[in-house]
């Protein structure tokens, strides 16, 4: 047999670890991020707390794992939408992130409460997480998105306004300045509004604010998401019709 072959021990240890997960984002779903708690995941599967114990050794591990997953598949999905547009289109490519942001975030209503709603109690993440490493390449994502916008919408930019450095935090700043050394402040500034409206949008909807108002939310955030791209001097962009569950 191959060397590679998944051993029927590992393939079960991967299934397990996969059904702790899988429980531990209900019991988020049912009771928020305090309900997070091994022990009642091993009572949920039938398993004593010292075999639990064996797949995470601590809630904050079990945590981890999970922000890492979800933040990474998100961040994935954006990425892989904004490069199936032309880079000449950046209009095209803010809007592809936008909708492939919206729909993850109704497809796994759980996942964006756990990266972008209330914090676990008590957790706090290693600098070296992948929740974090994902993170970054969100955070650089939309920056990226705003550099490619930056040409059009500089001029449009309030002019009683003038950003500086010290506005904004430090490692933040050490970020756009290493990868993007072209772009001013306020184009930092920029960033967090364009940040702000895709996500705005679709916390009101997850929250079940929004679909308590409307019963085409995707259809609104379609508009919010036109009206932005407008602002940024990209010209109209029809972008994508929302999917069929929102």
């Amino acid at each position: 047999m191959s060397g590679q072959t998944v051993s029927r021990r590992d393939r079960l240890r991967a299934q397990t670890s996969a059904e702790i997960k899988a429980i531990a984002m209900k019991l988020m779903a049912d009771g928020g991020p305090d309900a997070i708690s091994l022990r009642a995941i091993a009572r949920e599967m039938g398993m004593t707390a010292g075999a639990i114990y064996s797949y995470f050794a601590t809630r904050d591990d079990l945590v981890t794992t999970l922000i890492g997953d979800v933040y990474t598949s998100a961040v994935t999905v954006a990425e892989s939408a904004r490069d199936a547009v032309p880079d000449d289109d950046p209009g095209g490519r803010i809007m592809a992130w936008a909708q492939a942001m919206r729909e993850w975030a109704v497809a796994n209503p759980e996942g964006f409460r756990l990266i972008y709603g209330d914090p676990v109690p008590g957790y706090r993440p290693p600098e070296d997480s992948p929740g974090k490493q994902a993170e970054l390449r969100a955070c650089t994502g939309l920056i990226g998105l705003v550099a490619d916008a930056w040409p059009s919408a500089r001029a449009l930019q309030p002019a009683d306004r003038e950003h500086r450095w010290s506005d904004f935090d430090p490692d933040l700043v050490a970020r756009v300045r290493a990868d993007f050394p072209d772009l001013p402040p306020a184009a930092v500034a920029l960033t967090l509004r364009v940040w702000g409206r895709m996500h705005g949008l679709t916390a009101l909807e997850i929250y079940g604010h929004l679909r308590a108002l409307t019963h085409d939310p995707g259809s609104v955030y379609l508009d919010e998401m036109r009206d932005l791209i407008a602002s940024l001097g990209l010209g109209p962009n029809t972008g994508r019709r929302p999917t069929a569950n929102g």
